[in-house]
């Protein structure tokens, strides 16, 4: 028999996800209580219109867009309007109150995430967040709770839904980007303005959150390294097919060692990169996610699910509601963010990686030497080397920074895989090669990652 009192939950916002959120705790009510320990009541729904049409069927007389008087009478504080304010200001508010929040606003942690983590440690609440990250993934509590007593060295994850499926259906169906895009938006994995995803802002904002989260330090959004899909072709992702890679939007949080100072730091970063087949990171489709976590003593560790979805991402709002419900019946504070090791955020000239680079050169004896050379002298070591057979199609000159077409010179292009070496030589050294007199094009840059 249920003896503790009812828990009072507030939810702020009612949208794809927010509407579900509201429809399961009250269809599900019962069996919510049985797990809990005590009865969690909906008070309210604040919104910004309460006319408003939505998926789900919800009693008119929830809705209100009072949302401060909603908070103060909250035990539990569901924010799902998503963007930065008004967002933050009530997440403060309910913090302040002594109330737990349960958030999936990714935006918001990325960029305020300590000074929210500082305001519920203030007042020993808890601020849970697990739908933040990869939808209904649970990722966000393996990292801060089972592998608390391991150490996290690497995190490579496909945690931006849309990229994924655009970059699948450009691979598996041959599509260019525009018509991928275009099939994504149909869909509705896209939103009519896609810049968040395709331009990879979303990925970057989870990136930071992860990074901070795995190795117990604070990693602003603005020291997160960010490349979207933009400028990925249809030629580069056949080339991959080819060579048995794919092209993956990756975001990368990297625990490792700063090439100059030798001392320890981290790096956050997202861009597409080459990834063999043969990575369980490969086999992710449509606009799913996954993240793939290598761990000291764990090793190997991935989780794979539904990146996004109303009804997906309510099931990891849900298991943050039932764990706060249960600090309340339990009683004690909540559990603070670990981010004591306070280890510097490297910049991406230091991260460690490889490169495949494609070029068009123009086709005579001597060009393979000047390459190599111009490899050489920037510290670069080639690992692979194909050469295609030449073609009499007009060629385009690169001199410093005018593009020059010539009239059907003979050209030949090369596929160049280097070893690992620091980003910045490998960026230097790619200018270089664009600037020389033998390059007619650098038709392709990208990352190898995943090995």
């Amino acid at each position: 028999m249920i003896e503790y009192r009812n828990l009072r939950v507030a939810l702020l916002g009612a949208g794809s996800v927010g509407s579900q959120v509201a429809r399961l705790l009250l269809e599900q009510g019962d069996e919510f209580a049985s797990r809990v320990g005590a009865r969690l009541e909906l008070v309210g729904i604040a919104v910004r219109d309460v006319d408003a049409p939505r998926d789900v069927d919800l009693p008119r007389e929830l809705f209100t867009t009072d949302a401060s008087s909603l908070i103060l009478g909250a035990d539990i504080v569901v924010e799902l309007m998503g963007g930065i304010e008004p967002a933050r200001g009530y997440v403060l508010e309910a913090l302040n109150s002594g109330a737990d929040v349960i958030t999936a606003n990714k935006a918001l942690l990325a960029t305020h995430g300590p000074e929210l983590f500082e305001a519920a440690e203030q007042v020993g609440a808890q601020l849970y967040y697990e739908a933040a990250v990869a939808g209904a993934i649970p990722i966000i509590r393996p990292l801060r709770d089972s592998l608390a007593g391991d150490r996290v060295n690497r995190i490579l994850g496909i945690v931006n839904g849309t990229t994924n499926f655009i970059l699948d259906r450009m691979d598996v169906n041959g599509e260019n980007l525009q018509d991928a895009l275009a099939t994504a938006t149909e869909r509705g994995y896209a939103e009519a303005d896609p810049t968040a995803d395709i331009g990879g802002y979303d990925a970057a904002q989870k990136a930071a959150i992860l990074a901070s989260l795995a190795f117990h330090t604070t990693v602003p959004l603005d020291r997160v390294y960010r490349e979207g899909i933009t400028g990925i072709t249809t030629a580069q992702v056949d080339a991959a097919r080819e060579a048995g890679a794919v092209i993956k939007l990756l975001a990368i949080c990297e625990r490792m060692t700063d090439p100059e100072t030798g001392e320890e730091g981290v790096s956050a970063r997202v861009y597409p990169a080459l990834i063999d087949r043969h990575h369980p990171l490969a086999a992710v489709h449509g606009a799913h996610n996954a993240v793939f976590v290598q761990a000291g003593a764990a090793g190997d560790l991935m989780f794979y699910g539904a990146g996004a979805g109303g009804v997906e991402t309510a099931s990891a709002v849900l298991g943050d509601v039932v764990s706060a419900a249960r600090r309340h019946v339990v009683g004690g504070p909540g559990v603070a963010e670990s981010t004591h090791a306070d280890l510097p955020v490297l910049d991406i000239g230091r991260v460690v990686t490889r490169y495949q680079i494609t070029l068009d050169v123009t086709d005579q004896p001597g060009v393979l030497a000047s390459v190599a050379r111009i490899l050489s002298d920037g510290g670069v070591s080639v690992e692979t080397m194909q050469q295609s057979v030449p073609s009499t199609t007009g060629a385009v000159v690169i001199s410093g920074n005018a593009a020059i077409h010539g009239p059907g010179a003979p050209t030949a292009t090369l596929v160049i895989g280097t070893h690992e070496a620091e980003e910045a030589a490998l960026a230097a050294t790619v200018e270089a090669l664009a600037a020389s007199d033998v390059v007619t094009a650098i038709s392709s840059v990208l990352r190898v990652e995943g090995s």
